[in-house]
């Protein structure tokens, strides 16, 4: 099998590292809007690159890997679907809605397969807790507690591309949320704070923000982030029910420390980033796609469950914006599930 690989930064090369190593995967090409920045990637490797994008699918490939730049990102897997490739991306689709849906309507049209990114789906903890719902360990769940915190802000001039902190960070709490719980979100109440950095402000973004959300069951759950957690790395989610309750990134890295006389200790090596912290995960969904690709796998994430993430975080835009709650019937929804 010949995979294409296109963007290798930081992600990318991680992708594409974990490929290189795979036992089904004969050869890589890679390529990227830097030219050396992939011949580099590719002598390392032992791999091939190419010097742009329409070498990639002149030359043959059997699959492509997008971790470009997120504006390239629709019109790269249109391109993909019409020539009949199955396509791994991380997130987004796009950066808005009528964005997405041509490129899933572009997907659905081919047939062809598209699976997106959340790595969390195959985070050992996510698993569990998904499987302590799923067993009844919990009973009735009744409230869900998200949170995703990054250590360090990014690059000033990333943040007007990133689609701010709802659909860039966020967006991987919402799509855990329907995943572990299995149910729908049909509200939300968000709000953000830009009181931090200048930056965040001159983006039109938030360092800081907040979503309730109510489920299509009643529960009740909270998603929380920020920019500047200067403790580490904190990713958790806390689910609780009539008989039990678990919590999922809680261990002897979790950036936190106890002001209880018996509580544990701080972390003495706490998370730095996400590449740390879900490095299996990463790798996981990559070997996934690759068994997706020879027909051994269903598809573990779909284009139409990047689409409902999306609508979620898009729905708490517009509450932050506007200062209200919103249904999740506001945000248009033209695809059928059964298209993708």
């Amino acid at each position: 099998m010949r995979i294409g690989v296109i963007g290798t930064g930081r992600i990318g090369a991680i992708h594409a590292n974990t490929l290189s190593r795979h036992r089904e995967v004969g050869s890589l090409i890679l390529t990227d809007s830097d030219p050396l920045r992939a011949q580099e990637l590719a002598h390392r490797l032992g791999e091939t690159a190419a010097p742009g994008v329409d070498e990639v699918f002149q030359w043959g490939v059997d699959a492509v890997v997008i971790t470009t730049a997120t504006a390239a990102h629709a019109e790269l897997i249109g391109r993909a679907a019409r020539s009949g490739l199955p396509v791994f991306y991380e997130k987004p689709i796009a950066l808005d809605l009528p964005g997405t849906l041509h490129a899933l309507a572009e997907v659905a049209a081919a047939g062809t397969v598209l699976q997106m990114g959340f790595q969390r789906r195959f985070d050992a903890g996510y698993v569990g807790a998904r499987e302590a719902v799923r067993s009844g360990r919990l009973g009735r769940l009744h409230t869900v507690r998200a949170l995703t915190s990054d250590q360090s802000p990014p690059p000033r001039e990333w943040l007007p591309l990133s689609g701010g902190l709802f659909r860039d960070t966020l967006i991987h709490d919402f799509d855990i949320l329907r995943w572990v719980t299995g149910r729908e979100v049909v509200d939300v109440y968000a709000t953000g704070s830009d009181a931090g950095p200048p930056m965040f402000r001159e983006a039109g973004d938030v360092d800081t923000g907040a979503a309730l959300l109510t489920l299509d069951d009643g529960t009740l759950a909270t998603a929380t982030a920020t920019r500047l957690n200067g403790a580490g790395y904190d990713v958790r989610m806390e689910l609780s029910g009539e008989l039990d309750t678990v919590v999922v990134g809680l261990d002897d890295r979790t950036p936190i420390a106890s002001t209880e006389p018996t509580g544990p200790p701080p972390a003495d090596k706490p998370w730095p980033g996400f590449l740390e912290r879900f490095g299996s995960a990463y790798e996981s969904e990559l070997c996934t796609f690759v068994d997706v690709v020879r027909g051994e796998h269903p598809n573990p994430c779909d284009g139409w469950q990047a689409l409902q993430a999306l609508r979620i975080a898009e729905a708490c835009e517009i509450s932050r914006r506007e200062r209200r709650a919103v249904s999740l019937a506001e945000v248009p929804d033209r695809v059928q599930s059964s298209y993708v």
